[in-house]
């Protein structure tokens, strides 16, 4: 790649980052009339996903919920981040289908996010866990027969060690991956500003990674993304003035995982949402833990919750996670480089 072609596609890059950061600024005050004229709020949740009241849950967050803080607001970096990709970056090979994840799970989570609004607030406030993960999965399932069966991937890559033909476990590979991303980033947007700033980290991270592999498209819609997303977190930092909902956080780990896959770099994943993992780690562990055991490893599940509960103010921990996301993408980023992932 000459210097005047790196130069043309770093421009197209931060083009597309750029309009994605004012789309969604521009967004964003269309959205909030709505929101606040219809009463968007967020209803909270006062069961656990094991079914018992959710005491501690609702002590650490009814004075948060009295202020009635509008949701859905997901629906202003879907919407920006479709724009741009649909007016500069619409690629068969490299955007059709992140794109195709974005709006397909984004939709699943609008769904729950307008129950969620009608709701009562009492018990769990939103579609069943068990019908969002089937959806979720029918969309992991349908993206991993495309990549198989019509793209022919079936290679992984493991960053300095080599490429691996696995062949029809590509397929169980993808949907693990999807619906475990998908969920890890829902399960992480519990606090003011915390999965804005790991998002836009890991987004970053994976436009690094597609743009060493000359994957222009991917790199764009990744930057595209982080655009969107940083946009968004302006107004969601503590305190926030809205939430991404379940048609944002379900959308954007949706299309991480599907990133991934695409610029084959699976394995770097974890590294780079490490903050994912360990939050959707200490969920799946306290679920495991009260079925098994009958106790608690954490005082409140997720992680975030359990550092409120043990006094942690909640930009310290945003914070503080935000630095340990930004190390991690920063660690993936350069493994993915160096391995050549």
């Amino acid at each position: 790649m000459n210097e005047q072609q790196l130069i043309q596609n770093f421009t197209f890059i931060l083009i597309q980052a750029s309009l994605g950061f004012a789309l969604a600024i521009a967004l964003t005050p269309v959205y909030t009339y709505f929101a606040f004229k219809n009463k968007w709020w967020k209803q909270m949740r006062s069961t656990a996903t094991t079914g018992e009241k959710a005491k501690i849950f609702t002590a650490l967050h009814a004075a948060k919920h009295k202020r009635n803080i509008p949701t859905m607001a997901g629906i202003i970096m879907v919407a920006a981040i479709t724009i741009v990709t649909l007016l500069l970056n619409l690629s068969r090979s490299q955007t059709y289908l992140p794109l195709f994840g974005l709006v397909a799970a984004g939709a699943i989570g609008l769904l729950d996010d307008i129950i969620n609004i009608r709701g009562s607030g009492k018990g769990v406030a939103g579609l069943r866990s068990a019908i969002k993960f089937s959806l979720i999965l029918l969309i992991a399932i349908a993206g991993a027969l495309y990549f198989f069966f019509r793209l022919g991937y079936s290679i992984i890559h493991i960053p300095a060690v080599g490429d691996f033909e696995i062949g029809i476990l590509y397929i169980p590979l993808f949907i693990l991956v999807i619906v475990s991303t998908s969920n890890a980033v829902n399960i992480t947007d519990g606090l003011d500003g915390l999965s804005g700033g790991l998002l836009a980290s890991a987004f970053g991270a994976f436009a690094i990674i597609a743009l060493a592999q000359g994957n222009i498209g991917i790199a764009g819609f990744c930057m595209a993304t982080v655009g969107a997303v940083l946009a968004y977190t302006w107004f969601n930092i503590f305190p926030a003035r809205f939430f991404m909902g379940d048609i944002g956080s379900f959308a954007l780990g949706t299309a991480l995982g599907v990133v991934a896959m695409l610029t084959n770099s699976v394995f770097v994943l974890p590294i780079i949402g490490l903050v994912f993992v360990l939050e959707a780690g200490s969920s799946l562990i306290q679920i495991l833990s009260k079925k098994i055991f009958k106790r608690k490893i954490f005082i409140s599940a997720p992680l975030h919750h359990h550092l409120e509960a043990k006094g942690w103010p909640e930009t310290k921990i945003t914070m503080r996670l935000w630095i340990i996301g930004a190390i991690v993408a920063a660690l993936g980023t350069m493994i993915g480089l160096v391995g050549k992932g």
